[in-house]
C-alpha cells in the first residue's frame, strides 16, 4: 500500500462516512491507518450511490444520478479522464479495474431502489445483495492489496448485507417498497439462521483470511448481533428494533480488531 498521504478529499470522505455510515466510521477508524486510506473512499461512494435513488421523487432523475456513478467508474476503469470529485479522485487512486467494474455492478443493482417494485423472487433478492453488499468488499479487497476467495465474499457479503438490510426495513417499507420476497416471521427466520450459520462459516476460515483484509470483517461481530436479535424475536426486522446497546458495539469492535471477528 502507497505511503500515507491524508488529504482534504480524504478528510472529506471520512466526515461523509461519519455522518452517513456510523458503524462502518468506527470499523474504519478502529483499522490501521493505512487501510482508512482505501475504506474512507470506498465507504463514502457507497452511501453516494445508496442515496441517489432517495434524494429525488423522480425517478429519471434519480436514473442519471446513478448514471453519473457509473460513468465516473468507467473512467477509473479505463485509466483515463478521471473527473475531480472529492470521493471519485482518492477512490480511483486505490480502485482497481476489476474493482471499478464490481462496483458498477452494485450500482446497476441499486437501481431497484428507485422504483417500488418487488423482488422477481428470492433469486433476485439474494443477487441484489451479492451485488450491493459482496461486490462492495470483493472491491475493497483489492484496494486493500489483497482478494477475497469466493466463497468467503459470498458468505461475508450475505450476513452483512442481510445484517444492514434488516435494519433498513422500516424506512424501505415506509417510502412504498416491498424489501423482502417473503416478509413472513418464517422466512426471516429461516434467512435469520442461514446468515448466522456463514457467519460461522466465515469465523472458522479467518485464520486464512490476509491480515491486511481483516479491516473489510471488523462490523461483522455487530452484524451478527442484529441477526441473533432478529432469530429471537423475527418480528423486530419489522419494528426497527434492532439496535445494539453501544457497550456491545465497542466490544465487539475491540475483539475485531485483536483478529476475533
Amino acid at each position: 500500500m502507497p505511503e500515507i498521504q491524508w488529504n482534504d478529499d480524504l478528510t472529506a470522505c471520512a466526515e461523509l462516512v461519519e455522518r452517513g455510515d456510523p458503524a462502518r466510521f468506527r470499523t474504519t477508524m478502529a483499522a490501521p491507518p493505512a487501510a482508512r486510506l482505501a475504506l474512507f473512499p470506498l465507504w463514502a461512494f457507497n452511501i453516494e450511490v445508496s442515496r441517489a435513488p432517495w434524494v429525488t421523487q423522480e425517478p429519471m432523475i434519480a436514473e442519471m444520478r446513478l448514471q453519473w456513478w457509473r460513468d465516473a467508474l468507467e473512467e477509473i476503469r479505463k485509466g483515463q479522464g478521471i473527473r475531480r470529485h472529492e470521493v471519485v479522485t482518492p477512490l480511483s487512486e486505490r480502485l482497481t479495474p476489476g474493482g471499478a467494474a464490481l462496483l458498477d455492478a452494485l450500482v446497476e443493482a441499486r437501481r431497484w431502489d428507485i422504483w417500488k417494485e418487488p423482488f422477481e423472487d428470492e433469486a433476485h433478492f439474494r443477487s441484489y445483495l451479492d451485488a450491493t453488499s459482496g461486490h462492495l468488499l470483493r472491491a475493497g479487497a483489492g484496494m486493500l492489496g489483497g482478494a477475497l476467495p469466493a466463497e468467503l465474499a459470498a458468505d461475508a457479503g450475505f450476513v452483512l448485507g442481510l445484517a444492514g438490510w434488516f435494519r433498513a426495513i422500516p424506512a424501505l417499507e415506509a417510502a412504498g417498497h416491498m424489501p423482502l420476497p417473503d416478509g413472513r416471521e418464517t422466512a426471516v427466520a429461516a434467512l435469520t439462521a442461514e446468515a448466522l450459520d456463514r457467519a460461522r462459516a466465515l469465523r472458522a476460515r479467518r485464520k486464512a483470511l490476509p491480515s491486511q483484509l481483516a479491516p473489510l470483517f471488523y462490523g461483522l461481530p455487530e452484524a451478527v448481533a442484529v441477526l441473533k436479535l432478529a432469530r429471537k424475536t423475527p418480528a423486530r426486522v419489522q419494528t426497527g428494533a434492532l439496535e445494539i446497546a453501544p457497550l456491545e458495539q465497542r466490544l465487539g469492535l475491540l475483539k475485531a480488531s485483536l483478529g476475533r471477528w
